[in-house]
This record gives C-alpha cells, sequence and structure tokens, in this order.
C-alpha cells in the first residue's frame, strides 16, 4: 500500500518514459490562476495514479480547490494519453502509408503474450503468418478508428461554425409539427358519431393497460434496440472519465468549474441524469414518481418500436391507439448528441436545448457517452450495475473519478439494500388479483403463468410475517413481535419460495412493465380525477392514496372501493404502486447468500411489519467497477479514518494492496485562523464523558449549558452546535428551558433548531442568516445566534457554515451508532467473522469508531471553506483524547488541536482567538 501526504516527499509512482517522474506535457499543468502548491501535489499525484492505473483515495478538505484540481489534474493526463495513442498510431501506420512493410507491435504483445516461436511447438511460418495477421488487424483496426475520428470532429466541427444547420433541423422540426396538427385537426373535422368515437377511444385506451405478450429471453430469437435508421448513433467508446458525486447541484456546480476551467472550450463532457431531471415530455413529467416516469417513457419507447409491425400485421383490423412519445426522434436525438458535444452544458442547458430542439435529453446525452472525454454522472447511475448497463456505461479501460466520497459505502449499501412494508404487500397483492380478474380472458397463459407467481410470492410473504393476504393488514395483530434476521436461503426456504426462480420473475417484471401497467389500472378505476391532475404546487396523494389503502381492506360486493381510511397520511407524496418497490426487493433476494440477510421487522400489526434486505457487503458490487476501470479514484474533503475504504470496499474486492494509493493534502488556511480544542471537563470541574449512561444526568446537561453560556459571551456571529441525535437535542432544550440557561442564551444568541423536516432546512438557514447578519450590523447586546444540529442530520453534510455563519462549532460527546440496531449487530458479526483483527481490535470495534469519526470529521469541517475563514472548533468529550481516537481526526485538525483539562484555560484561549480575529479586521 503506497501512501504520503502533501507535505512529504511527493507520490511513490512508477517513473514515466524518459527517466523523468510521470507529470504532464510541459511540465505545468494548465489553471485558470496560479495553483496553491497544495494543489498542484494533488494534481501531480492524480496524474500519476491514473498513469499507472492505480485505485487512489485522495482527501482534500473543502475550500483548498478540490475540484478545479480534479479538472485539471485528469484532463492534463487525459490530453497527454491521446496525444501519445495518436503518436503510436503514426508510428504503426507510417511503413503503411510509404508502402514498407514496417515492424508494427502486435495486438496481443505484452506480459502473458509471448511472441517467440515454437512455443506451443507450431513451426515457424505458423508463427510468422499469425503475427503477420494481427500485425494487419491492428492496422486495419487503427485506420478505420481514424476514419471515424476524423468524421466525427468535421461533423463537430461543421455545427460549431455553421449556425445555418442548427436552425435548418429547429425548422425541419417546427414543420413536422405543423403538418401533423393540420393532420390531427382534418381527422376532427371528418370524423362523425361523436358518442360511438368517444366510447372507442376509451376502449382504445384501456388496450394499453393489457400485458403484451412476453417471451423468455432463450425463446425470444429478435430484441428489440435501436432501428435501421439509428446505426448513426451506435459509435465504439473512446478513453474517457466518468466523474460521479452525490447530488445533481454538486455536478451543475462540477460542469460550472470546468465550464471556466483552461478545458472548458475543447472538453466533449456529457452531463447524465435520470428521466426525472432530463425528461421534456410534459405528460410523463407530470407523473411525479421517478419509477412512474421511467416506466411510461419505457413503454412509449416500446409502442414506437412495435407501431411499424402493428401496422404492417394488423391489416383492416382494428387498430389499437398506443402513445408515442413526440421528443423520442433518431433524427432530432442525432443533432442534439452533436450539440451536446460541442459545448459544456450542465444538465438545465441540457433540458433547455432538449425543449428548444424538441428531442429527449434523456436519450440525447447517453448516445453522446461514447464520443465523450468527460461524462458527468450520480452515484446511482454508476455503482448500480443495472443501471448502469442501461445508461450504455461501459467502464472497461476508462477512469472513473468518485467524488463526496466519504459516505460510498453506505451508498453502496443503500443502493443494494431494498425495504417492503405488510401494507405494501397486501395491497400490491389486492390490486394484481383484481387486475387478473379484469383481463383474465385477454391475457397469454405466459402472463398468466407469472401473474400467478407474483400473486403466490405475496402470499408468502405476508404469511412470514404472520399475516393473510386476504385480510385488512392494519387490522391483523402480530402474535410475536420483534426483528429476526435471516440468510438469504434460510428466508426462501421459511416462505416455501425455493422453488420460484427469482431471476425470471425479476426479468419478467422489468420486461413487461407490468407495475407500469398496474398503476395505470388503478389510476383509472380506483381514484378520483385529482389522482390525475394534480398541480405542480399541490402534488399531494388525494383520491390515488386513498384508493391504495382501501384496496388493503379488498373491495366489498358492488366491486366499488370502501371508504378510505381516517389514518391515510394525507402528506405523502404522489406515489408509484407498491409492485415497484416490491420489485426491487425480489431483485435484491437474488444476491448471493452470503452478502446480505433479511430482517424479518414484525410490528404491533401486519400492516406496520416489514420485510427489508440488508446488504453486508458492497464490496461485489464495488469489485466489477474496480476490475473493468483503468484507475479508480475516490476523493472527497474528509476521507478520514480511510481503514474502512481500504478493507470493507478494496480489500473485499480481492484488490491488490500494491495498487492502492493514499494522498492527503493540508488545508489552504494559515495555522492561526483555526483554533480546535478537546475539552475534558467543564466550568464546574464535572468531567465531560457523554456515554448513553451518563449524558442524561442533569448535571451533564447543565454543564453543556454553562459551556454555551461562556462561549455565546466572547463568540461573534454564528455558534453551531452539533449534537448525537434528534432526541438528545430535544432533552436538552427542554431541560435548559426548565433550568433558566435557555433565557440566559437567548440574551446573547437568537436561538434556532435544525427541523426533522427536510423541506424546513431551508427556511431555518435563511432565518439564521439573516440573523446574524442584521445583528453584525446593529450592535447591541445580541450578538448573533446559536444553531442546535445534529450529527447525520440535514446541516452536518453539504451546508456551508462560512464566515459569520460558523464561527465557532460544538460537538456534544461522540456520536456513537445505535450499536442495538439489528442491521448494526449483523454487520458487526459479519466483519468479525470475514475481516482479520486490525493493530488487536475486533473490526467490528473499528467499525463503531469509524463511523463515529466519519461522522464528527464531517459535522466539524463544516466551517472553514475558503483560505481566509476563520473559527474555533470544541469537541466536549475527555475521549477525543484517546490517541487511538485523536488520529482519526483530519490532519489539518490534528495537527492544530490542543487537548485541555480545565473549562478556564480553554475558554481564556477562545476568547483570545476571537478578540484577536476581530482586532484584525
Amino acid at each position: 500500500m503506497a501512501s504520503w501526504a502533501a507535505a512529504g516527499a511527493g507520490p511513490a509512482f512508477p517513473q514515466a518514459e524518459g527517466g523523468g517522474a510521470a507529470g504532464p506535457r510541459g511540465g505545468r499543468f494548465p489553471f485558470p490562476y496560479t495553483p496553491y502548491r497544495i494543489q498542484e501535489q494533488f494534481m501531480e499525484a492524480l496524474y500519476g495514479a491514473l498513469e499507472a492505473g492505480r485505485v487512489g483515495i485522495f482527501e482534500s478538505p473543502t475550500g483548498t480547490g478540490k475540484s478545479l484540481s480534479l479538472i485539471c489534474g485528469a484532463l492534463s493526463w487525459l490530453r497527454d494519453f491521446e496525444e501519445k495513442k495518436q503518436q503510436e498510431e503514426a508510428r504503426i501506420l507510417a511503413p503503411e502509408a510509404s508502402g514498407q512493410e514496417g515492424k508494427t507491435q502486435p495486438a496481443s504483445a505484452g506480459p502473458g503474450h509471448p511472441e517467440s516461436s515454437g512455443a506451443a511447438g507450431e513451426p515457424e511460418w505458423v508463427t510468422a503468418f499469425v503475427q503477420k495477421k494481427e500485425e494487419q488487424d491492428l492496422v486495419d483496426r487503427l485506420k478505420e478508428e481514424q476514419i471515424r475520428r476524423k468524421k466525427r470532429e468535421e461533423r463537430l466541427e461543421r455545427i460549431r461554425h455553421n449556425v445555418q444547420l442548427k436552425y435548418a433541423a429547429k425548422r425541419k422540426r417546427s414543420e413536422e409539427d405543423e403538418t401533423k396538427r393540420l393532420l390531427q385537426l382534418s381527422k376532427e373535422f371528418f370524423s362523425e358519431g361523436d358518442g360511438v368515437d368517444v366510447l372507442e377511444q376509451l376502449d382504445h385506451n384501456e388496450e394499453e393497460l393489457i400485458l403484451a405478450e412476453y417471451e423468455s429471453d432463450e425463446e425470444k430469437k429478435v430484441v428489440y434496440g435501436l432501428e435501421a435508421d439509428d446505426d448513426d448513433l451506435e459509435e465504439e467508446h473512446v478513453t474517457k472519465i466518468y466523474y460521479c458525486s452525490r447530488t445533481h447541484s454538486q455536478l451543475s456546480q462540477f460542469v460550472h468549474e470546468v465550464q471556466k476551467s483552461p478545458f472548458g472550450k475543447e472538453t466533449r463532457l456529457v452531463s447524465l441524469g435520470s428521466r426525472q431531471s432530463l425528461c421534456v415530455n410534459e405528460e410523463v413529467q407530470r407523473l411525479g414518481a421517478l419509477q412512474l416516469i421511467n416506466d411510461r417513457c419505457m413503454e412509449m419507447q416500446k409502442n414506437k418500436h412495435e407501431k411499424k409491425s402493428h401496422e404492417e400485421n394488423e391489416g383492416k383490423k382494428r387498430r389499437v391507439s398506443r402513445t408515442v412519445c413526440p421528443f423520442y426522434s433518431y433524427e432530432q436525438m442525432q443533432f442534439l448528441r452533436d450539440e451536446i458535444l460541442v459545448e459544456v452544458k450542465d444538465i438545465e442547458q441540457l433540458v433547455a436545448l432538449g425543449r428548444e430542439t424538441k428531442a429527449c435529453p434523456y436519450f440525447g446525452s447517453r448516445y453522446a457517452i461514447p464520443a465523450a472525454q468527460l461524462v458527468v454522472l450520480p452515484y446511482q447511475m454508476l455503482l448500480h450495475e443495472p443501471t448502469r448497463s442501461a445508461a450504455g456505461i461501459k467502464l472497461k479501460d476508462q477512469v472513473v473519478i468518485i467524488d463526496e466520497a466519504h459516505n460510498l459505502i453506505d451508498t453502496i449499501t443503500c443502493i443494494h439494500s431494498a425495504e417492503v412494508s405488510g401494507s405494501q404487500l397486501c395491497c400490491a397483492h389486492s390490486q394484481l388479483l383484481q387486475y387478473m380478474e379484469r383481463y383474465r380472458k385477454r391475457l397469454k397463459a405466459k402472463n398468466l403463468m407469472y401473474i400467478k407467481q407474483i400473486l403466490y410470492l405475496l402470499e408468502r410473504f405476508v404469511a412470514v410475517l404472520g399475516g393473510n393476504v386476504n385480510q385488512n393488514p392494519s387490522c391483523q395483530a402480530v402474535s410475536q413481535t420483534g426483528t429476526v434476521l435471516k440468510s438469504i436461503n434460510d428466508f426462501l426456504f421459511q416462505s416455501q419460495i425455493d422453488n420460484i426462480n427469482l431471476f425470471k420473475v425479476q426479468r419478467y417484471c422489468e420486461k413487461s412493465l407490468i407495475s407500469r401497467k398496474l398503476f395505470g389500472f388503478v389510476e383509472r378505476y380506483g381514484g378520483t380525477a385529482t389522482a390525475v391532475k394534480t398541480n405542480k404546487e399541490n402534488q399531494k396523494l388525494a383520491g390515488l392514496q386513498n384508493f391504495l389503502l382501501t384496496l388493503q381492506q379488498g373491495p366489498n360486493k358492488e366491486g366499488t372501493p370502501q371508504s378510505p381510511p381516517m389514518e391515510a397520511e394525507s402528506d405523502q407524496l404522489r406515489t408509484a404502486s407498491p409492485l415497484m418497490q416490491i420489485e426491487g426487493f425480489l431483485s435484491a433476494l437474488t444476491n448471493a447468500n452470503q452478502d446480505g440477510r433479511v430482517i424479518l421487522n414484525r410490528q404491533g400489526t401486519v400492516g406496520q411489519s416489514s420485510l427489508k434486505f440488508l446488504l453486508l457487503n458492497p464490496a461485489v458490487h464495488f469489485a466489477k467497477v474496480v476490475e473493468e476501470c483503468r484507475a479508480v479514484i475516490i476523493a472527497g474533503g474528509t476521507m478520514q479514518p480511510v481503514a474502512d475504504f481500504r478493507e470493507q470496499l478494496l480489500s473485499c474486492a480481492g484488490m491488490d494492496p500494491a495498487r492502492v494509493v493514499e494522498f492527503s493534502c493540508g488545508h489552504v488556511i494559515p495555522p492561526e485562523n483555526i483554533l480546535p480544542i478537546i475539552l475534558c471537563n467543564g466550568p464546574s470541574n464535572q468531567q465531560l464523558e457523554f456515554t448513553y449512561q451518563t449524558r442524561d444526568l442533569p448535571q451533564m446537561m447543565d454543564e453543556t449549558g454553562r459551556i454555551l453560556c461562556n462561549l455565546c459571551n466572547v463568540v461573534p456571529g454564528g455558534v453551531v452546535c452539533f449534537f448525537p441525535s434528534y432526541e438528545y437535542e430535544k432533552q436538552v432544550y427542554a431541560h435548559w428551558e426548565k433550568m433558566g440557561l435557555l433565557a440566559r442564551l437567548a440574551a446573547k444568541k437568537k436561538i434556532f433548531q435544525e427541523p426533522k423536516k427536510a423541506s424546513q432546512v431551508e427556511q431555518v438557514l435563511v432565518e439564521y442568516a439573516k440573523c446574524i447578519k442584521r445583528c453584525s450590523q446593529a450592535g447591541g447586546q445580541m450578538t448573533g445566534a446559536l444553531l442546535l444540529s445534529v450529527v447525520g442530520g440535514k446541516m452536518s453534510e453539504g451546508i456551508n457554515f462560512s464566515d459569520d455563519l460558523g464561527r465557532c462549532v460544538i460537538m456534544v460527546g461522540m456520536p456513537y451508532p445505535n450499536i442495538k440496531s439489528p442491521e448494526l449487530q449483523e454487520k458487526m458479526t459479519w466483519l468479525d467473522r470475514t475481516m482479520p483483527r486490525a493493530a488487536g481490535q475486533a473490526p467490528s470495534r473499528v467499525l463503531i469508531e469509524n463511523l463515529c469519526m466519519k461522522a464528527v470529521n464531517q459535522s466539524i469541517g463544516r466551517a472553514i471553506r475558503h483560505q481566509k475563514d476563520f473559527a474555533s472548533i470544541l469537541l466536549l468529550d475527555h475521549r477525543y483524547a484517546r490517541p487511538a481516537t485523536f488520529n482519526k481526526l483530519p490532519q489539518w485538525i490534528r495537527e492544530r488541536t490542543q487537548v485541555k483539562p480545565a473549562f478556564g484555560s480553554a475558554f481564556a484561549e477562545i476568547r483570545k482567538f476571537h478578540r484577536g480575529k476581530l482586532d484584525a479586521l
């Protein structure tokens, strides 16, 4: 395992050809301004890792220009790589061009591919012939690549410089639209017998709810793909960099950084997103839920492919009216693809262009992937293999950069875990049963077979929870409450479904779009009009959600739904059919037996109970990424402690430790701009140890209040105080209110509490910032605001408390996870069984420490956001001073941390620090 810090002697990478250290052409990285020394070191290390094909764990604190360093370092390497490749091509093709027989390097030459004759006892002329053929094949392939590249460059150049081409395509599209509109008007004009037509149209619409004849992959001879006129959209994948981050806003920010960088004009960049972000068909967007949008889009696509064959085969028979998407036009998508590649665009610009050109941005961006040099995409699309292949992403010999990766292990675990409630299982069963009864005569045998299998699975899942699928789940009490964990195989045996091929059922759900058909059925027969025509301001569930809930009780004799139960969740957003979520659970059950567990969570009623699949080994899914890629970079502002990444992800994925490198750099702020203190005792000499046993004691809560009162007297602007949980924060707040400490705090700082609802976070932050600004301008007794936050909450990640918003960050206690959680206990057991002990400590103990310190590091890093920022950091618990814990703090904080046994000296340091800063302003 190679490892180094920026302050050290530099990367221990192999030397590049020519004897010099691996680095960019000309020795300097293009950069929009003079880079900090740590940025240069970061780029050098990154370039070296990509050149040597390593897996790198890179840490660069927020505020040090990490995004720009990633862009300039990685794109410098890509530029040099492409140049070297073209030089090599030219060298191989040169003898061909001059008519000579040059000595070319055969494609298979290299380690493990001996060229010498007679190795397998073959005559030399055979070996020579094979070698000659390999050389010729290589030359032919390179020629093809050159022609393709030249064509693409010419095409993009024409678009770049010929504005008329753009308008010609747009004009053609609007002419087509006008023709369609006139055609529709003439049809309406000539149609007679309105009443009959309306009835027939309703009947036609209902045809869309019926499942098409299903063929499994073994039976299928022809697979639907791109049409013949779509060949031009399929291209060879060039070497590229896949950059992924957690949120669309982080990705947009990254794209803007690329636009501002020296590479902004020449890089072919594609932004990928979900259909929810990229769809420009308003009818589909109105569906709201991602799964519904996905299914509707795929259905419309399928309709387009089937349209021609329907027209040819049905002849004089009544044709079924099937909706196709007007934005799914190959010609327009080709044009959009080229527009994307010509100029760097973020998601918003891509959507605007899609609307303007009447082409689908979702598919247009996917068709741009092969020729792109930089692909920007969310975690889910890269880390989830089915999503990755559906998007046309090929990782073979490519570079992957995963940014904001501090939660990478949790992210992979969450993406591949799934949970379904008893209510959802009963609801889906009831819906599917009614669907089957209504269309039984119209459904083919294979569809009926799979529907019956799914109904049986749902019935068995409810039985395992202790219920009956035909009764209201809210009224069925569970006899044996509690949580039970089972291996996948044990769960399948107990459920009596081990004889069903879940892979085939999963494939059927995916290909037949059954959940989409089911949702259409429920929407048509169950909900009131409000379920369909929801507006954007009020996408609450009205008729539909109530109907889904009434299905749990079953229909009454007339077949109409019973009155909706009173406990319907009025604030729940419009959701898809529960079958969509159940499909995710079925998919999870196809994991290997040792890599996951099924959690049976039996609560008061069957409806409240749930089945959850927990992935224990995220490495199995990450291994595929690491194996295929040329190089993988895992980057973040706070990556400490990195042992989790090394052991749980890379070692478990079978990674050779020699291929893994670490890089960690300091911060750009001067040492005097940060004051981290570990406080061991409070003002009344009470030892600070916030364990589960001691933290509820009145004296501990009083001591915390007194510390805050003292600090609020000397810290200007905003103070952010992090608690281990929402419950503890509420408990402390109530105690302070009762003891009068809250009133004392409120005299100096206006108090804000972090809300539990994500939708309210923005409003609280705006009010908090306004209050600080008002106080700094007005002067007076009130000096700012105090924000009571929660570790792991909305404000401990992704929110910047820069400048006056966070002059002091306080961490109350150590936020250890709840070790009584069955999921965590199972993970600990699994680690102890599969991982070696580290430095005498059990892997489960290391996991708990690491989870705690990751959360701490993420929270305390919120305050320092740029070079001139300053803040004090206070860790309230003597246990932070233990060497093993202390060493898990980020290096740039650890180097400047003071351990203070007494409150008096800590308070004096903090007062001196903030006074000095105010005087300097």
